[in-house]
């Protein structure tokens, strides 16, 4: 068990920050639609740094999923922003009635528009976001037990 759960962990980990790195790379590479989808949410002279901001943080989160001591910091800032990237979604649709907008998630380059299909995709990637938080210290645990001859020592 203790070898699949590290497995899973390291899929995981680095599966979220492949899929930001593309995410972050994406965006840059249509950096004037994004830009411009953003005017939807908020004022047009605020587009630029908020798009500024996502790209930013999509980057922060692969250099923290990549670096062991902080994966599940990386793990615990992809969440957040699979959520708000969610909420976002479904408050266009369905509170603000916005018309069909394309969600920009991979700068238009895989499209798919804002919704309840693609909050649902975000929300279901929080999966191996929590199997890193919460099995990145177990699975690092089992290892330093197993290493130590059962011995382990917090």
């Amino acid at each position: 068990m203790h070898r699949w759960l590290k497995v899973l962990v390291h899929i995981s980990r680095f599966g979220l920050a492949a899929m930001w790195l593309f995410a972050a790379g994406a965006k840059l590479y249509t950096l004037k639609e994004f830009t411009f989808n953003l005017t939807n949410l908020v004022p047009e002279r605020l587009a630029s740094p908020l798009a500024g901001m996502v790209i930013t943080a999509e980057v922060l989160a692969v250099v923290l999923l990549c670096i062991p001591r902080t994966a599940r910091l990386g793990a615990a800032l992809t969440a957040a922003m699979l959520v708000g990237f969610a909420l976002y979604g479904l408050y266009y649709v369905y509170v603000a009635k916005g018309e069909p907008l394309e969600c920009g998630c991979f700068g238009g380059i895989i499209g798919s528009q804002l919704g309840v299909k693609t909050a649902l995709r975000n929300l279901l990637l929080l999966v191996p976001a929590a199997l890193v938080f919460f099995g990145w210290r177990r699975a690092r645990e089992l290892s330093m037990t197993r290493e130590t001859g059962g011995e382990h020592q917090s």
